[in-house]
């Protein structure tokens, strides 16, 4: 083999390496980690959503504030209470 060709072969072997390692990042790595964020995402809202609830059972007032507006939540039996 001449060195022309070892060379050819070579860029040829990088080039195709680098083009398999970003396949299996696109095709692989990067569901698997939007699949974890999203995991984590639905986790986070449904702790929100279960600790507000829990403040609202206890007969607290629950804050909810978005940007100036804010409201306040509590639960409808704990205004039917004596």
């Amino acid at each position: 083999m001449s060195k022309k060709s070892k060379i050819s072969v070579a860029v040829l072997l990088l080039v195709i390496s680098i083009l398999l390692i970003f396949l299996l990042y696109v095709f692989v790595a990067k569901p698997a980690i939007q699949d974890y964020d999203l995991v984590k995402q639905n986790q986070g809202y449904e702790f929100a959503v279960v600790s507000i609830m829990q403040s609202a059972m206890q007969c607290q007032q629950v804050p909810l504030t978005y940007e100036n507006y804010t409201v306040n939540i509590i639960a409808t039996e704990c205004l039917k209470q004596p």
